[in-house]
């Protein structure tokens, strides 16, 4: 079966949507060392290599690590500390394609990197806040709204929308990201913590996943809201 790892604050409305999906989840605990906006957040806490092995951050609580492990996942953990501070909270928030890995590389965690660096290609950008800032909907379309990460993908020619930023919530900020609202469960399915019929976008998320031959599915009603991505492992 596959397991949905999220942040432990996930609604009972949007965790019972994932198991009657037919899928099991795993919450993450909170961090301490980061703000508490994003103290839950998978996209900050961790990194998946890949579907059955996931790098965390070198504190994280050793049950979870138990958890993770008593599934069938291999677990490691980073060689530097999360920190509250920007750039020290970004170290593991990187998007990580089968051909590609994007991040701001002089500050990503140094054993992330040399588990990546010889397998795919690396793309340095200017945005720490990678994963965040980008919904994968395939492995050659992505949707952000930082003209950073759409440059750079654009000259991946990968398909790109690039989208405005805000209307999506993350208390205790201002707005939050398009990127950590939802994640691809399926190859053709993508997840939303939300309903796009209440984003402002949303008609341009909509045709884009639809030339892309993604279907949406929406985990709750109302707005969407940044729950530092969804990640799938099996």
């Amino acid at each position: 079966m596959k397991k949905l790892i999220i942040d432990y604050r996930t609604s009972d409305e949007e965790k019972l949507s994932i198991l009657n999906l037919g899928y099991e989840y795993i919450e993450c605990p909170p961090c301490s060392k980061v703000y508490e906006a994003i103290c839950g957040h998978p996209d900050i806490l961790l990194h998946i290599i890949d579907n059955k092995n996931i790098l965390v951050h070198k504190d994280v609580q050793s049950d979870f690590i138990k958890t993770l492990k008593d599934r069938g996942i291999n677990v490691s953990s980073s060689s530097s500390s999360l920190k509250s501070s920007y750039p020290l909270d970004i170290i593991l928030n990187a998007v990580n394609t089968s051909t590609f890995f994007m991040h701001y590389l002089k500050y990503t965690d140094s054993k992330l990197l040399n588990s990546i660096k010889d397998e795919k290609k690396l793309i340095n950008i200017k945005q720490g806040y990678t994963k965040c800032s980008t919904a994968i909907v395939s492995s050659s379309a992505f949707i952000t709204s930082d003209k950073g990460i759409a440059k750079a993908l654009y000259n991946e020619n990968m398909d790109v929308l690039l989208l405005p930023p805000g209307d999506i919530e993350l208390p205790g900020l201002n707005y939050g990201f398009i990127g950590g609202c939802c994640g691809l469960i399926e190859d053709n399915i993508l997840a939303f913590f939300g309903n796009l019929e209440c984003y402002t976008y949303g008609k341009e998320v909509l045709t884009f996943l639809k030339k892309n031959k993604v279907e949406p599915y929406f985990l709750k009603k109302g707005r969407l809201i940044d729950r530092g991505s969804l990640f799938v492992v099996e």
